[in-house]
């Protein structure tokens, strides 16, 4: 889910910040509005679930893992890479995925490492699932894919890498949407107590800090990943076919401890690997993002996420907020696949 958030933390701006953004908003010319707004309403209409599967998938060795990926559009076309989250899979983007490649784009959607068809090179190399590690992922995979430069999409994990790729670096980066913003966070942010209500919502982490959390979640991870479902997207009525083509890539071997190292990483009650240190103390600082941005929140979304005007000034380029309307919950690109698509051809007109 995303990056823990904190009422006194979350460097609220009010009305201070929506100024901020109204003004980015106003630097963008009316051609390049023009131009995009035109290919996104050129997009055919799709209804969410219209789609079950992808192509076949393909393998690549990347980094410290062997890739698991499905590919849509034109191979010359420009890339877009499509990342999903906890708990989720590549079928969060079954829907806009062809929609993309409609439109020209060659679509890349990989199995994050824990996830579906992607496996560890190696049994000795550690399962580390640090923020910085999984974007550092898809920096491999654009290179073992000959890709310098890509637009980069996601939600929730899939999100964050996106943020952190961005500020880390943008020179791979041509654009991104974030769902649910800027959510860049680091070790010493989430040793910061909540309000007890916004505690509550992150009950996940308290379990997953345990040796019982870690046991209940490898027994029950079907059923643990249906509720985090439910209780994301409560106004999504997804049918048990849905859930269960997400599920199966949950099967991975090394699926849970990836998860549970990821969320104790964040509370520091686990340890990453000295190598990626340096990283995490530039992702400590709050870096600003300056690659051209669309950032996009779903109005029923039932899981943790700040609020779009505490975020507005973290990205320095051209940007927009759109919020999508129609009970959207947190898997939004598989909820509002049109909103979503919409979106990255947009931003990649700024």
């Amino acid at each position: 889910m995303s990056e823990e958030i904190n009422h006194n933390r979350r460097q609220f701006l009010g009305t201070a910040a929506m100024t901020i953004a109204a003004a980015q908003l106003g630097i963008f010319s009316s051609a390049e509005a023009q131009s995009s707004n035109t290919k996104s309403a050129n997009l055919p209409t799709v209804k969410p679930g219209t789609h079950t599967s992808f192509g076949p998938l393909k393998q690549i060795d990347a980094g410290l893992l062997n890739v698991g990926y499905a590919e849509a559009g034109p191979a010359n076309g420009p890339p877009v890479f499509l990342l999903h989250g906890w708990p989720y899979d590549i079928h969060s983007f079954v829907d806009v995925a062809p929609l993309l490649a409609s439109a020209g784009y060659r679509v890349i959607v990989p199995y994050l490492r824990g996830y579906g068809t992607t496996r560890f090179l190696s049994n000795e190399t550690f399962r580390n699932g640090q923020p910085s590690v999984v974007a550092l992922d898809i920096i491999a995979l654009m290179d073992a894919l000959k890709i310098k430069k890509a637009i980069i999409a996601g939600f929730d994990w899939g999100g964050r890498s996106a943020d952190i790729m961005a500020a880390l670096w943008p020179e791979r980066c041509k654009a991104i949407v974030s769902v649910s913003g800027y959510l860049i966070g680091s070790q010493e942010s989430g040793k910061i107590p909540l309000p007890p209500k916004a505690e509550l919502e992150w009950w996940y982490q308290f379990y997953f800090a345990t040796e019982r959390g870690r046991d209940g979640y490898d027994k029950y991870r079907h059923d643990f990943a249906k509720l985090i479902w439910q209780l994301a997207s409560p106004k999504w009525n997804f049918d048990d076919a849905t859930f269960d083509r997400s599920a199966a890539s949950f099967n991975n071997p090394d699926h849970v401890s990836i998860v549970i190292h990821n969320y104790r990483w964040r509370q520091d009650l686990a340890k990453g690997e000295p190598k990626y240190d340096d990283l995490e103390k530039r992702l400590a600082e709050s870096p600003v993002i300056a690659v051209p941005t669309i950032t996009l929140e779903g109005d029923a979304n039932g899981a943790p996420h700040p609020d779009p005007s505490s975020y507005a000034n973290k990205f320095s380029g051209k940007y927009a907020h759109r919020t999508i309307n129609g009970g959207i919950g947190h898997n939004l690109p598989q909820e509002a696949p049109e909103a979503f698509a919409k979106a990255v051809i947009d931003v990649d007109g700024y």
